[in-house]
């Protein structure tokens, strides 16, 4: 009897074992066993209210998400109103205005990325901003998003799945402050968003604060909208990033950057700017400047080819720089001071195209250093063609130059020094990192070394871009107490001697200065203080003569 009943658990072992191969030889190729995709939650909140009306739309999914050939994702207003399609297989619906840009007297509609997939989220980028005071939802169709197997989402398609209520009203008229924020907690999530909202022909200035956050946007400004600054909260948590480029928005080298700027008197401070245009991925710009009176301060700008590109009048300060192919490149009237500019590759520093009459570039204590894998003698400060821009000026003064600067320093292309008359490629005491003089008798014959002079006259940005603002910065911002804190600033011609800086604590009025020094009748200067003895955080405030809070610097942590 015990071996019959065993024989029996046996033989229905096997018959199981039989039924489970069976079911898994029969199963689809698209694995039913797997899960199936689903929405773990949706940004805006359904049923939310006060939203941004230029709000991204997120969905973070259980897996990563592919994005679909095929379906749409449509936004209605509560009356059922079709206020935006995004339709995946339609490539009109892969361009949309930005910023009220123009090409050839019509409408410019950027080529754009309406989907961006990130890990388990899909942000949604609509063509226009919503409206204030409404009520929205939003239907995506099946297929639209799919999982690795390429089994579909099965989208929202009704109206009380995913519903919200945008903020009843926008800034005040004539604000002069606008908050951004990604999170939605401001007056607006993206920073076009803020610039749209400033009325065109502005004549005082306008500051946009930009809350820590990575903005995924292309950023336009157009030239009627002057007077802007751009200030992040935190220089290296305060990032806006985009792939845009050549490739992608080709009709023009003006609408293929990052940060498109065309206005005048345009501050961009304390941010970061990273194009994510893969290397090789042609020319992508992070910003491009073509307003007067540009000011850089405290900023990164990230990218491979003609990282930044500058056509105007413009200062440069206290910024780090990365790029390999011309990463500095164009016409304009360049101060730089103070800034860190990094080969990613062997590398092109500069090609300046510069008119007759006009300076071009002029680098002042600037530090140039490499990635890893940048080999010895690789790189050159700059390059041009004088056939086709004769006039081109570089000038690197007490600059601090890594081994990977090849002995001869310069490069003509197409020509040689007998076509390059007009040319004017120079150094004033350029050493190695450790403070070493470079041996610069290798350098490019038709390049020359600046005598004393020479060099003071270009050391003030008064006399190469005609035009200074008010700057004050500290390094280094990590200090214990009692270590040196170099502060420098830039003033414009004619200021008063009486000038000074402050030491404050972050947050105390203005009148409780703990020390501070008059900065003198120069336009750039460097003043050294002493870190206080108590713990927390500083910064350095500029005034004038008449108590006016004129600039403020980065913050300063005393441990």
């Amino acid at each position: 009897m015990k071996n019959c009943s065993k024989r029996l658990q046996y033989l229905t072992s096997l018959l199981w074992c039989a039924l489970v191969l069976a079911l898994l030889v029969c199963l689809p190729a698209t694995n039913a066993l797997a899960d199936p995709i689903w929405v773990r939650h949706v940004s805006p909140r359904s049923y939310s209210r006060n939203i941004c009306i230029d709000t991204p739309l997120y969905l973070t999914f259980n897996q990563q998400p592919v994005l679909g050939s095929s379906g749409t994702v449509r936004v209605y207003q509560a009356d059922n109103t079709l206020v935006d399609t995004i339709d995946v297989a339609d490539p009109n619906s892969f361009k949309r205005p930005i910023g009220g840009a123009t090409y050839n007297g019509q409408p410019y509609l950027f080529n754009y990325y309406p989907v961006i997939i990130t890990g388990n989220t899909a942000a949604i980028y609509l063509h226009q901003p919503l409206n204030y005071g409404q009520t929205y939802y939003v239907l995506i169709d099946a297929g639209v998003f799919q999982d690795s197997h390429g089994d579909s989402f099965r989208g929202f398609n009704g109206p009380y799945h995913w519903r919200f209520r945008t903020k009843l009203s926008g800034p005040p008229p004539g604000a002069t402050r606008l908050v951004v924020d990604a999170d939605g907690h401001a007056d607006f999530c993206t920073v076009q968003g803020a610039i749209d909202f400033v009325p065109q022909n502005n004549t005082q200035r306008v500051v946009i604060d930009v809350r820590r956050g990575t903005y995924t946007e292309i950023v336009y400004l157009r030239s009627n909208k002057p007077f802007i600054t751009v200030e992040g909260e935190d220089r290296n948590a305060t990032v806006i990033q985009y792939a845009n480029n050549n490739n992608l928005n080709q009709v023009s080298l003006q609408f293929r950057a990052l940060f498109n700027m065309d206005a005048n008197d345009f501050v961009l401070q304390n941010i970061t700017l990273h194009n994510t245009t893969p290397h090789l991925g042609s020319q992508a710009e992070a910003f491009r400047g073509f307003g007067a009176r540009t000011l850089l301060n405290r900023v990164n700008l990230s990218s491979f080819q003609d990282t930044l590109l500058l056509q105007n009048r413009a200062f440069v300060t206290n910024s780090y720089i990365e790029g390999d192919v011309d990463f500095m490149w164009g016409g304009g009237q360049v101060f730089f001071e103070d800034c860190e500019l990094k080969a990613l590759n062997p590398a092109y520093y500069t090609q300046i195209r510069n008119a007759q009459g006009s300076h071009g570039n002029v680098y002042v204590n600037c530090i140039l250093t490499r990635a890893p894998n940048v080999a010895d003698a690789s790189s050159y400060l700059s390059r041009i063609d004088p056939n086709g821009f004769p006039f081109s000026e570089v000038v690197f003064i007490n600059a601090a130059m890594d081994a990977h600067i090849k002995p001869v320093g310069w490069l003509l292309n197409n020509a040689d020094c007998s076509m390059a008359a007009s040319i004017h490629f120079a150094e004033y005491h350029s050493t190695d990192l450790n403070g070493n003089p470079i041996d610069t008798s290798q350098r490019l014959a038709c390049s020359s070394q600046l005598t004393d002079d020479e060099a003071a006259q270009l050391s003030d940005p008064n006399n190469v871009i005609g035009w200074v603002p008010m700057t004050v910065n500290a390094s280094p911002d990590s200090v214990s107490a009692g270590d040196n804190i170099a502060v420098n600033w830039s003033a414009p011609a004619g200021h008063s001697g009486s000038n000074y800086v402050g030491l404050y604590r972050v947050g105390a009025p203005d009148d409780q200065y703990l020390t501070f020094q008059y900065i003198g009748d120069a336009t750039t200067g460097t003043l050294n203080f002493a870190a206080p003895s108590d713990a927390g955080r500083y910064e350095f405030r500029y005034f004038g003569s008449d108590g006016t809070r004129l600039a403020i610097s980065n913050r300063v942590y005393v441990q």
